[in-house]
């Protein structure tokens, strides 16, 4: 058989999958045939997949794929040679018996140097001792063989977000998959290659556009031909990064045409390109008078329930035209595009009806109804989480800006979970705090209080933006805060991967608000105001310790991923600093301090005092006493102490931490000379108890910014 390298094509041919999990499966469909592949000895070093997936195809091309894998030889220690030979140097039992068990005893008579075919028994050295070794040669094996087993591989291991049961052709035999599979097909260069998948051979013949092919079937003339013949043949853009690319053109092209702007979103792009095979994207508009509707309710419902992309005007602003992305290029598309207004107007429609009937009763008239819906089994309605909310907001408000900042903090608390209530917030649920705002300008609410009411979910995930005013930002503290608190109290926290109540967002956004808008509290101090409302909950108890933990194990993750080194991060959290938002200019200090020649001497000897102090009881003799030092570099050391540490401190009182780790640098000599001709743990009592005093306020001296003994290498 000749074992030329050829490229590989697999294609499984489904009904329509899922679009949200499209990209995804043929990613991992790629992915699984080439480790599959590689693993089988069927691929080369100039190997490379490329991935395929439209709505009604898997399917991935392998260059420089061999015919047949190459043989793989396997060496195998048997035993040791004393336990291999008896006294008169022939076989033991025990060899026998190991040789028998590999089916190759014939071997054992063959010895000391034992070849047949492709086996090979053998004495050599095994470290310092000698082995009785098993060279085998495996031959090869071929496409077809391991193709398939690549394949069933593969297919069990697809991210398939819901199995469906199917039943196959002979109408007997059920398989699972995420749809029906109703064709394979399997080149290597323009040979067939024999496999079988969900009950149907393989061949060479694919269908193209659903509705536009220009062939049916389409019979594929060789593996580097496929995406070819699919889009002239088929009328299908058979990758999806190069759908999605056609479909991000076409978008601007119709939107730059009007002079607009289609709505930035890649989560629907990915769908709507998960959705066509031939992207053909279409204008189309609605009655301006919808535009009175928020524009997050109309753009919602667009994007949501239609896959459309609303166009924007040059200011950002709402318009009345948007795009379709149609799987169908009708001469006459007017059919098209008059189907799809027709059926975005009842959503619209329904829209403005929420939205007129929601206003007629106010958000302060809705509040009582909250305490008749669940928040959660052991912690009460959403009516006694508002007033812990209420409670919190009003003490953080305090802390940042005054009893004015309190009061408006405690009225947007009052308000800001009755939008739950309202029609547009049950339909959408993803508009709670935004329609909360609309509706609060609309009953007088003063902007402050409307403002913040929309904002206080804020974060709502990773890169979102924050709060935009101080009254938001208690608000949201205090939201998440109680989140927080309720939830470890009663033991719902989150564990390995599972997060349920999506608490490690909560208090990464508690983080970025106290980093990113250098809020001035303490980070205990708010974690101990948000414990009081949940005094009187049966069931909850205290979150001090475990909360703290909780959230400077989420603080060290945020600032790695912003760059910071696991040192530098270690070093500044050691300390457990409790004003969150002087983190960075601690780890900028940090960073400038290690760039030092004296960082690296220094952070060795105080890993060297840290341990010295952590074995030794210094309570001994809490201040220095001079008159006891019988070493110079002991003097010469507390003198040099006595010079940098009030300098140090006064500037990290000042919060300069760069300059005050900066003097740290004149203590490099005295700290090395002492070290050098001091003994510390003296057999004098007395003398070993100063020079632990010394150590003692050398430590505190050097460990205010940063642990700087995390830095030691």
């Amino acid at each position: 058989m000749s074992n030329h390298a050829h490229s590989l094509l697999v294609e499984l041919r489904v009904e329509e999958l899922p679009p949200k999990a499209l990209r995804r499966l043929g990613e991992a469909f790629a992915a699984g045939l080439l480790e599959g592949l590689k693993s089988r000895g069927l691929t080369s070093e100039h190997s490379v997949v490329t991935g395929y997936a439209t709505p009604r195809r898997l399917a991935a091309h392998v260059s420089a794929v061999p015919a047949v894998a190459a043989d793989q030889e396997e060496v195998r220690k048997i035993m040791p040679v004393s336990v291999a030979f008896d006294a008169a140097s022939k076989p033991t039992i025990a060899l026998r018996k190991a040789m028998a068990k590999l089916g190759r005893e014939g071997l054992v008579d063959l010895l000391p140097d034992a070849w047949d075919g492709p086996d090979h028994l053998y004495e050599g050295a095994d470290g310092k001792s000698r082995a009785i070794f098993l060279r085998t040669l495996s031959k090869g094996a071929t496409l077809a063989v391991g193709l398939q087993g690549a394949l069933d591989d593969t297919i069990a291991a697809l991210p398939i977000p819901k199995l469906m049961t199917y039943q196959l052709a002979d109408g007997w035999s059920n398989v699972q998959f995420v749809r029906p599979v109703h064709g394979v097909v399997a080149l290597h260069g323009a040979d067939e290659v024999p496999v079988r998948a969900f009950g149907l051979q393989s061949g060479r013949d694919t269908m193209g556009h659903r509705f536009e092919a220009g062939v049916e079937p389409i019979r594929l003339q060789h593996a580097d031909h496929y995406a070819q013949q699919l889009e002239q043949q088929g009328a299908v853009i058979a990758a999806f990064a190069h759908r999605r690319a056609e479909v991000v053109r076409q978008l601007q092209h119709a939107a730059g045409c009007l002079e607009l702007a289609p709505i930035d979103d890649d989560a629907l792009l990915d769908e709507v390109t998960a959705l066509v095979e031939r992207p053909n994207v279409l204008v189309c508009q609605f009655e301006p008078q919808f535009l009175e509707v928020p524009p997050e309710c109309l753009i919602l419902t667009m994007k949501a329930n239609q896959k459309y992309f609303p166009l924007l005007d040059a200011g950002g602003k709402l318009t009345n035209r948007f795009l379709v992305v149609s799987n169908i290029r009708p001469d006459d598309a007017s059919a098209v595009i008059a189907g799809n207004e027709r059926v975005v107007r009842p959503r619209l429609a329904d829209a403005k009806f929420f939205f007129d009937q929601d206003r007629k009763k106010t958000l302060e008239s809705r509040v009582p109804g909250l305490d008749k819906v669940v928040y959660h089994a052991k912690l009460g309605s959403m009516g006694e989480r508002v007033r812990r909310v209420r409670a919190i907001a009003r003490e953080i408000g305090s802390l940042i800006g005054g009893a004015p900042l309190a009061e408006d903090a405690v009225r947007a608390a009052h308000l800001a979970k009755a939008d739950l209530l309202t029609d547009m917030v049950g339909e959408f649920p993803e508009l709670q705090g935004v329609m909360g705002g609309y509706y609060a300008r609309h009953d007088g609410e003063t902007e402050q209080v409307a403002c913040a009411i929309e904002d206080h979910y804020r974060p709502r995930f990773a890169g979102d933006a924050l709060p935009r005013e101080r009254v938001g930002l208690a608000l949201a503290l205090a939201d998440k805060l109680e989140t927080l608190v309720g939830l470890f109290g009663i033991g719902q926290t989150p564990t390995g991967d599972k997060d349920p109540f999506a608490l490690r967002r909560h208090a990464l956004g508690v983080l970025r608000m106290l980093i990113e808008r250098a809020l001035p509290v303490d980070l205990p101090a708010l974690v101990a105001m948000a414990q009081a409302p949940f005094a009187a909950v049966r069931g909850w108890s205290e979150v001090n310790e475990p909360l703290l933990h909780f959230f400077h194990e989420r603080l060290a993750v945020l600032l790695r991923e912003q760059g910071s080194t696991a040192q530098e991060v270690d070093a500044v959290l050691g300390l457990k600093p409790a004003r969150i938002s002087e983190v960075p200019q601690r780890l900028a200090a940090v960073r400038s301090f290690a760039g030092m020649p004296e960082s690296a001497p220094l952070a060795a000897a105080n890993k060297r005092i840290t341990n010295i102090l952590k074995k030794s009881d210094v309570d001994g003799m809490e201040r220095v006493e001079p008159a006891l030092f019988a070493e110079e570099a002991e003097r010469a050391l507390h003198g040099a102490l006595n010079q940098v540490a009030p300098l140090a401190d006064a500037l990290f009182e000042r919060r300069d931490y760069t300059a005050s780790l900066r003097e740290l640098a004149a203590l490099k000599a005295p700290v090395d000379a002492f070290f050098d001709h001091v003994m510390v743990n003296a057999d004098d009592a007395t003398l070993r108890a100063n020079r632990l005093a010394l150590l003692s306020a050398l430590h505190r001296a050097m460990n205010r910014v940063a642990d700087l003994s995390r830095l030691a290498a």
